[in-house]
């Protein structure tokens, strides 16, 4: 029993330590797994294919830094950028809420405005007023920034803050009051902002054209309800029917688009002083561009001001910059965010309109980027002029979502990347980037890490505007609105004259008219008195005798003519 109960326990014994080098051999094989491997995770590119981005990025000129190849792991030597004299030739960046566009766009417009770009972009949220003041660091940002190559330093760029309309009182917060006349928005894109179909916008092109033939400046919304008011009344009917007419039913729907548009606050975006658009391109005393902020908080409620507003400046800028033909870098680069509200609903003019903008306003040194969320937003006639695209993420929740990345996908180059599977796994400031080279020809399509803004990426302290603002040398030129002269004064005066000429016709034709009745009444006074007298000189002549009457009445005068007869023997003839 002694023996064998020896035996068991050298059993029990030998079992447990079996267990325990099993155990331990366990827990050393899940040690070595949870070490972080020496070789960088593999990627889905191949050795060669990050060399070829690497050697698509190597730019001769000056370039604008946009971040580094992620292959798996951040690529830190493989650097991805854009050609500065190429920043005309437009782009795009797009992506979903929330994965990074509007600190691409800050990275961007910092860069351009250090190397002496003036940059012009809509600021809807108030996220990029943060560039005027310089940047936070943090451990998280400092392991971001180092791991991609970036130098990051903390740096405030000069940057100038506008308000869309106002006065200087009310936008003292904002910005410097940015205003447009009527006649310098023009029907076409008023009609936009309006939601006129073609034949209320034809319509709308005849009363502008009625207006300047006359000299009638459209400096505001009134001014403009002013002429089509009087074009619609008696006054102005054979006026309205000599420019080839309008009919009741669409000058009322345009006068209550233009009513609802003023209540919307958009009475105080028109007026004087007009803004010049060359007051974008300046340079602080440093040599830097100005970063030139437009503040729309106040109009986030109406994203069809405000997107038809941004391609009105830029209007206005191709048709008064001189041509600049290629140059080293840009005049000046225009950010148009939420850029698919400017086409929604868009006539095929105003498609016309923009395409041909984008095209030719490159030849006067002015680059447009567009920001939306997928290219798609864009017509393709837009799309097939952007040089530059830094795509994030997308989302395919919805069949229309998964189309639209499919679409997205096919537009660019080849890759050895799977983009419809990319393009959702991109992190948070990371995009699919494709550029234009300085010969004119795609790069290599790179998954970037994009590098991080210098500026603080947040909104600006408070007061941190209003004192930019005070300090500003345009404030003294658009801080105060001005009304002079223009259509609704011009009008009323000539209602006005036209209504005393009438009242001194009237006035005329009746004193005329009681000069007829007393003329009338003199004629009559004078034939009554004439009868009168005749009356009273009968009356006053002597009354005839008897014997007078006698010998004057006829029987008489027969007798005495017989008896002379019968005298001188004449009666028996």
């Amino acid at each position: 029993m002694d023996a064998d109960a020896d035996v068991e326990l050298a059993r029990l014994r030998a079992e447990a330590e079996a267990a325990q080098a099993a155990l331990a051999m366990a827990e050393k094989k899940a040690a070595e797994a949870a070490e972080p491997e020496d070789e960088p995770a593999v990627g889905p590119l191949s050795a060669e294919e990050v060399e070829a981005i690497v050697a698509g990025y190597a730019f001769e000129g000056a370039t604008l830094d946009l971040g580094a190849v992620v292959n798996g792991s951040v690529v830190s030597g493989a650097q991805v950028r854009i050609p500065l004299s190429m920043m005309n030739r437009h782009g795009l960046i797009a992506g979903a809420t929330g994965t990074g566009k509007t600190r691409t766009l800050q990275g961007i417009a910092e860069q351009l405005a250090d190397k002496g770009v003036p940059v012009f972009a809509a600021d809807m949220k108030g996220d990029l007023s943060g560039v005027a003041v310089p940047g936070e660091a943090s451990d998280k940002l400092s392991a971001r920034t180092s791991a991609i190559g970036q130098d990051w330093q903390p740096k405030a760029s000069a940057t100038a803050f506008f308000a869309l309309g106002g006065d200087r009182e009310t936008s003292r917060d904002q910005g410097i009051p940015l205003r447009a006349t009527v006649s310098g928005f023009g029907p076409l894109l008023l009609s936009k902002v309006l939601g006129l179909n073609s034949t209320q916008e034809s319509s709308l092109r005849l009363v502008f054209h009625y207006a300047d033939e006359n000299g009638l400046a459209l400096v505001d919304l009134s001014d403009l309800r002013a002429v089509l008011s009087f074009l619609t009344s008696d006054d102005g009917k054979a006026e309205l029917k000599a420019i080839g007419g309008i009919s009741s039913a669409t000058a009322g729907v345009i006068l209550r688009e233009l009513a609802a548009f003023a209540a919307d606050g958009a009475e105080d975006f028109f007026g004087e002083t007009e803004f010049d658009v060359t007051d974008f391109i300046r340079h602080a005393e440093d040599g830097r561009g100005i970063l030139n902020l437009l503040e729309l908080p106040n109009v986030a409620s109406k994203p069809a001001l405000f997107s038809t507003f941004l391609m009105y400046l830029l209007a206005e800028l191709f048709e008064v910059l001189p041509e600049a033909g290629d140059l080293d870098k840009p005049k000046l680069v225009f950010f148009l965010d939420e850029a698919h509200l400017l086409f929604a609903d868009a006539s095929d003019e105003f498609l016309q309109s923009i395409t041909q903008t984008v095209r030719l306003i490159r030849s006067k040194g002015v680059g447009v980027f567009f920001i939306t969320q997928t290219p798609k937003d864009l017509p393709s006639e837009v799309l097939g002029q952007l040089g530059s695209r830094v795509q994030h993420a997308l989302r395919a929740f919805t069949p229309d979502d998964a189309k639209a990345l499919k679409a997205t996908a096919r537009t660019y180059p080849t890759s050895g990347y799977d983009l419809e599977r990319v393009l959702q796994e991109l992190g948070t400031g990371e995009a699919i980037v494709t550029v234009m080279s300085e010969k004119g020809a795609p790069t290599p399509v790179a998954w970037t890490r994009v590098r991080a803004p210098q500026g603080l990426m947040s909104p600006a302290p408070e007061g941190t505007i209003a004192e930019i603002v005070s300090g500003s040398d345009l404030l003294a030129t658009y801080g105060d609105r001005v009304d002079p002269e223009s259509a609704r004064e011009i009008l009323a005066a000539k209602i006005s004259a036209a209504e005393d000429a009438e009242r001194r016709s009237a006035e005329v034709a009746e004193q005329a008219e009681a000069a007829k009745r007393a003329r009338k009444e003199q004629d009559k006074a004078e034939r009554a008195h004439e009868r009168s007298t005749r009356t009273r000189t009968s009356s006053r002549r002597r009354p005839k005798s008897a014997l007078e009457q006698v010998l004057g009445s006829s029987m008489t005068k027969q007798v005495v003519s017989g008896v002379v007869r019968g005298l001188f023997g004449i009666g028996r003839r």
